[in-house]
């Protein structure tokens, strides 16, 4: 085949841990999953989230700060990572009945787990009060029938959610005059209720901010317990910051961006900040480093007043825990670059929901043949023109042909199943979840 000079993007290599790269050297693990399963498939290592939350566990610890990370289930809806919160000492943050099933159904204690999410249905909120869950309430008629169905079910463990000052048009939350009411509400009600302190959940990733509101959520506590109230922790919520990429590959990427780089000239509002940096228990060490009021730190703060700290990351526990494989099915040539078609959509390994694109190359497997760099957009199975995996004309190392594969990298979180669907009944992709043995791995179906 000639070799075909695209103009194409600046390679965008991912950090991935040594698991990773272990797995695809294996000459048959990779070939053999395809080969069972048929179709697309999601590898997923249970073993990296549990030294993810290792991390926040001993940056915790090494402040001095008492405290729990429970995992946001909603980053990821695979069943591997239930079990592995029960052996790292994480608690889970769910937000619906299913979730809170599963997590029950997984070992988690109904006290490690954190309800959260607006309007909760009373059935759900019965549900956790039974299990002795702690519910973060996000409105007034919330807390209302959450009281009521306390005092007929047995006490209920809350956190007043605040929205953020910063913020005044979020639908989440309590603000000023709504708290007033609420901790008036939780003094009454005492024989129900168990007001064990404040959440907030912030957008962005800066660490900043979170850690100036959360020195005031303290302040809030230390004023509740004066009424009687236990107010003992603060939940600073998610957004931990992930770095998928070197700082200089993510650098390319923060400017006006050449059309010629993009199948169609498809241009791009924003992306997600692919390199960032502190990033998960670094960011973490970065918000209980924070200095916050009258010189103190907020791990100071913390422990001088005996507040417990509690955090929710989703997509951090999942840093580097997984990716997704789809076989190409075939490959058109457009001049100078070629489009290649893979079994599968875009809905299972993309940011378009948030009319993005997920940067980090994907990887060909297996990287045998004659060596003839390319171009590359990959498409999805479908007959719609928007489905791309990746609009990006991806340097290849040879042009990809019908039954290799392609990875692509650190997808467990968000990227991999927020949107999937089956449309044209194509089967949603397998979650495949590997574990290390002496001689390799040995892989099992996420069930």
């Amino acid at each position: 085949m000639d070799l075909i000079t695209a103009d194409v993007s600046p390679a965008v290599p991912a950090n991935e841990a040594k698991w990773a790269h272990e797995a695809r050297a294996d000459p048959r693990l990779l070939a053999d999953i395809a080969y069972a399963v048929g179709g697309p498939f999601h590898v997923l290592f249970p073993d990296q989230f549990g030294e993810n939350v290792l991390a926040l566990r001993e940056t915790l610890s090494a402040a001095g700060v008492d405290g729990t990370v429970y995992f946001g289930k909603k980053a990821n809806k695979s069943s591997c990572w239930i079990p592995e919160c029960v052996r790292s000492g994480a608690g889970v943050d769910v937000a619906s009945e299913p979730e809170l099933v599963r997590a029950l159904a997984g070992g988690v204690r109904g006290e490690d787990v954190v309800v959260t999410g607006a309007a909760k249905k009373d059935s759900l909120l019965w549900l956790a009060i039974r299990h002795g869950a702690l519910i973060a309430v996000d409105a007034l008629d919330e807390l209302d029938r959450l009281t009521g169905l306390a005092r007929r079910t047995g006490p209920a463990r809350i956190q007043l959610r605040v929205r953020p000052p910063n913020d005044p048009t979020s639908r989440f939350g309590l603000d000023e005059s709504e708290l007033e009411q609420a901790l008036h509400r939780c003094v009454t009600a005492a024989g129900a209720l168990r007001m064990e302190g404040f959440s907030f959940h912030l957008s962005g990733y800066l660490a900043q901010p979170r850690a100036a509101l959360a020195a005031e959520l303290v302040d809030r506590c230390v004023r509740a317990r004066t009424l009687g109230l236990d107010a003992s922790s603060v939940d600073i919520g998610g957004g931990f910051a992930v770095s998928y990429v070197d700082e200089q590959d993510w650098r390319t990427y923060t400017g006006d961006l050449p059309a010629e780089w993009f199948h169609a000239g498809r241009k791009f509002g924003h992306f997600y900040p692919y390199h960032q940096n502190p990033a998960g228990a670094d960011m973490l060490a970065a918000i209980l480093d924070t200095t916050v009021d009258g010189g103190l730190t907020l791990a100071d703060k913390l422990t001088s007043t005996g507040t417990r700290l509690l955090m929710e990351p989703g997509r951090a526990l999942l840093d580097r825990a997984g990716f997704s494989v789809f076989r190409v099915q075939g490959l058109k040539h457009r001049g100078d670059y070629a489009i290649a078609t893979v079994g599968g959509l875009s809905l299972s390994v993309s940011e378009q929901w948030k009319n993005s694109e997920f940067l980090p190359d994907p990887l060909l497997w297996p990287r045998t043949g004659e060596y003839a760099p390319i171009g590359v957009c990959v498409g999805g199975a479908s007959c719609l023109e928007y489905d791309m995996l990746s609009w990006r004309k991806i340097p290849l190392p040879r042009p990809p042909r019908s039954g290799d594969l392609l990875v692509y990298p650190s997808t467990a979180g968000y990227q991999m199943d927020k949107n999937e669907s089956e449309f044209h009944q194509l089967p949603l992709p397998d979650r495949v979840v590997l574990d290390r043995t002496a001689g390799g791995f040995r892989w099992r179906l996420d069930r």
